[in-house]
């Protein structure tokens, strides 16, 4: 029914992210070269203090949400980092914990075939606006950002893994811009 992630463990994933995300950056910068790069990965643990030391600024990440953001997600962001001293990164894990919970209590159980059925075009108020999973493929429909990578100001503060860097946002892409049309005939249980 849902989603399996296969491959390695988390943290040699974590690991293959940091060099398909620092590498390229550190061996540009370090060649002299000048270029843009878009990535959704930059935030992975470990990345962002690779990028500090690469002094390269033209890294940007697609990202469902960033770490300068305000209101429920920013307290929860700044909340993590007291906490744990640690970035807190992985947005969608906010609003997939909100949905499965709204999911659930709609299907008034914990049962998980009832439980995706629920999920099924629901919509709920996110940190973002409003996000809906797409009931033909059970694919979050919300909106994303683009930020770039850039020494922290007084607008965007956060300082990410304590670098005195920040992913500051330049671009909002609502849900409707973002959203693809698909071709997934996604099988249900019967």
């Amino acid at each position: 029914m849902g989603l399996a992630c296969r491959g390695a463990y988390p943290s040699q994933q974590t690991r293959q992210l940091q060099l398909i995300s620092s590498t390229p950056s550190k061996a540009l910068s370090e060649a002299g070269a000048k270029t843009a790069m878009y990535t959704n990965d930059a935030m992975v643990s470990g990345t962002p203090t690779a990028l500090a030391s690469s002094d390269n600024s033209d890294v940007f990440a697609v990202t469902t949400g960033h770490p300068n953001m305000t209101g429920d997600i920013g307290d929860t962001v700044n909340g993590f980092k007291k906490k744990f001293n640690d970035d807190y990164y992985y947005f969608t894990t906010y609003d997939g914990l909100k949905l499965l919970g709204q999911a659930m209590a709609n299907a008034q159980s914990t049962n998980p075939v009832a439980v995706a059925a629920a999920l099924e075009g629901l919509s709920i108020k996110s940190y973002s606006g409003e996000i809906t999973m797409r009931k033909s493929d059970h694919q979050l429909q919300q909106a994303i950002f683009i930020t770039r990578w850039q020494k922290a100001d007084k607008k965007n503060a956060y300082s990410v893994e304590n670098t005195g860097y920040t992913f500051a946002p330049v671009k909002r892409i609502e849900a409707y811009q973002a959203s693809t049309p698909t071709i997934c005939k996604m099988k249900r249980p019967s």
